[in-house]
């Protein structure tokens, strides 16, 4: 059975999420343009052995947008105050994308709150991986295209900007719809975070295990960017899923939940 969703109070904000299961904690975080319904194959597959937790941050899903100041250190406060509100800390954490670089701002604000890290296919934010050229060009798109019809602006990001060309066409159906319910005012403003941010010298201070599970055809986020996090934290472990892209969990969800099981197992 699947697991109801839910919402809990989080500064007058209702956050909704989903949870499953029993054991130690094991909390996923989301990319821009999803929600927490990019996590359900790991949900399903990972609630025998965990307590698994889903939410929606402010701006996605079923959350409510949050206000138009709101940034990157914002989002890892009301994260903070979630894992606490549903007594998950200390929690291993798997941030995707914009969630991972959610996760490493977690991390910054409350280390003793993180047992663990899974960082997938993301980013030092995109001025810390691309400079802060590329960093505006890209917000530049997402603050353009945000003003698209829907129709128009799920085939400009859907399939090729999160899968390979191999990928089925259930999973492309299922990131469509998703990205169908994206918020305008959310997206713009985790792609400002995205944008502004730069975490290269937080990499080397993360000590907790951190696992990097990255797709090998992301186009979004390079294997090199990959490498890079390998090379600055300490004792980082990479492992490179074939024939995925950037939503690696979606395209190759065996895979990357069996990369998730061992390594919280073992942490």
């Amino acid at each position: 059975m699947a697991a109801a969703l839910a919402s809990v109070d989080i500064g007058g904000r209702a956050i909704a999420y989903r949870r499953a299961g029993s054991g130690t904690p094991l909390v996923f975080l989301h990319g821009f343009l999803c929600d927490l319904r990019v996590w359900r194959r790991q949900l399903a597959e990972l609630a025998d052995e965990f307590d698994v937790v889903a939410w929606d941050a402010p701006g996605a899903g079923a959350s409510p947008d949050p206000p138009a100041e709101f940034a990157l250190a914002d989002w890892a406060v009301c994260c903070a105050d979630f894992l606490d509100a549903l007594s998950l800390g200390p929690a291993h954490i798997v941030g995707l994308s914009w969630g991972g670089l959610l996760a490493q701002e977690l991390f910054r604000l409350a280390p003793k709150r993180v047992r663990s890290l899974v960082l997938a296919d993301t980013y030092a934010g995109w001025k810390g991986s691309f400079g802060e050229d590329v960093a505006q060009q890209r917000l530049a798109r997402c603050e353009r295209e945000s003003s698209l019809p829907v129709d128009d602006f799920v085939r400009t990001w859907v399939p090729a900007e999160f899968f390979t060309d191999t990928v089925a066409d259930d999973v492309v159906d299922e990131m469509a719809a998703v990205v169908r319910d994206f918020h305008p005012h959310g997206f713009r403003l985790m792609a400002r975070s995205l944008a502004e941010t730069d975490t290269t010298s937080l990499l080397p201070s993360i000590d907790a295990p951190t696992l990097l599970i990255w797709g090998d055809g992301d186009r979004r986020s390079p294997l090199e960017v990959a490498e890079a996090f390998d090379d600055a934290i300490p004792g980082a472990k990479l492992k490179v899923i074939a024939n995925a892209g950037h939503v690696s969990n979606m395209e190759r969800p065996e895979e990357f939940s069996a990369l998730v099981r061992r390594f919280a197992r073992s942490n």
